[in-house]
């Protein structure tokens, strides 16, 4: 479905990454995972066309994303959910809800898609008129992947859900993504939870210093001497 072929980005003149390929199938939950300033997020914000690429090519559903612009990236079937969720405080659930979905132009799909949503996250449906600004960081992170659930996406792009969490909440969080992907959504989730991520991925990539250094199913990472060390501190 997606696929990065050798690619290199970054900030003005500060190039991130350096020749990154990776790739991800329909139906996969696959994670980035490597420490602070590995480039990990910056693989995300290339993807959804907020960071242009100086080398190489992504392709989704066989469609270069290269020069595209990101409402255009959207509309191809791609979400981006950020770190820090960037919803509209002063505004409702619902209205951010609403928002998620501006490039669906039907209302009977507008209203399936709050249907779903309100299903699958009850606790926003309760408070639907509720100002994002007054939820707890647990409900943040949740509206924040539902509005991106909005726009009917073919994969879900995930930048740090677990990031400033209780362990408790985190661990609600991880399992709502699971759940979406046993109903099918393809997910590329960026995070620093190692142990947790790769308990729950099928496949993971470990980035350092903007190069793939190891990939691989998820099971034999968590096994992986060098992951062990490194990052689960074993």
């Amino acid at each position: 479905m997606l696929e990065l072929q050798n690619i290199n980005s970054g900030y003005k003149e500060c190039s991130i990454l350096w020749d990154v390929s990776l790739h991800v199938s329909q139906g996969e939950f696959v994670a980035l995972i490597g420490s602070n300033g590995a480039g990990k997020t910056t693989t995300l914000l290339t993807v959804a066309g907020l960071i242009s690429l100086t080398q190489g090519k992504i392709l989704f559903l066989g469609q270069t994303l290269t020069r595209l612009p990101t409402h255009e990236i959207t509309r191809l079937g791609i979400s981006f959910v950020p770190e820090d969720g960037s919803l509209f405080l002063e505004m409702s659930i619902q209205e951010n809800l609403f928002l998620g979905a501006y490039s669906i132009k039907s209302k009977e799909i507008l209203l399936n898609n709050y249907d779903f949503i309100y299903s699958f996250f009850p606790k926003l449906k309760e408070r639907r008129k509720q100002l994002a600004g007054t939820l707890s960081g647990g409900e943040r992170k949740m509206l924040a992947i539902a509005r991106g659930l909005m726009a009917n996406p073919k994969i879900l792009l995930v930048d740090e859900p677990s990031l400033g969490l209780a362990p408790n909440t985190a661990a609600l969080v991880f399992n709502t993504l699971k759940e979406l992907n046993k109903q099918g959504m393809t997910i590329l989730l960026v995070e620093q939870n190692t142990n947790t991520t790769l308990q729950i991925t099928d496949r993971a990539y470990v980035l350092e210093h903007g190069r793939v250094v190891l990939e691989g199913p998820s099971e034999e990472l968590l096994k992986n001497e060098y992951v062990q060390k490194s990052y689960l501190g074993i």
